[in-house]
């Protein structure tokens, strides 16, 4: 019961820190909520980064801190890929 309890708990703060990076894209990059959760997913996966870690990354960059080098550059590159195919899932087509 304790572990199911800590891995929730870790759940529910992987889910906040992503919504929290979310926001940061959403006014740093002006992009739409989908858009960015496409460019956390890619640049997860890219690094080969936890999304939660990438997310983390964010959140401590909109706080200051530098994006450590493999997601800042990443981070660009998804956002240009995205921007460039007009991606936009949150209006329908």
């Amino acid at each position: 019961m304790e572990q199911e309890n800590t891995q929730l708990r870790h759940a529910i703060d992987s889910h906040a820190a992503v919504d929290q990076a979310l926001g940061v894209l959403i006014a740093a990059h002006r992009v739409p909520p989908g858009v960015g959760f496409e460019v956390l997913r890619e640049v997860s996966q890219y690094t080969n980064i936890k999304l939660h870690t990438v997310a983390k990354a964010l959140i401590d960059w909109a706080l200051g801190q530098p994006l450590p080098e493999p997601v800042e550059e990443n981070l660009g590159e998804a956002v240009q890929r995205h921007s460039r195919k007009g991606d936009n899932p949150d209006q329908p087509h």
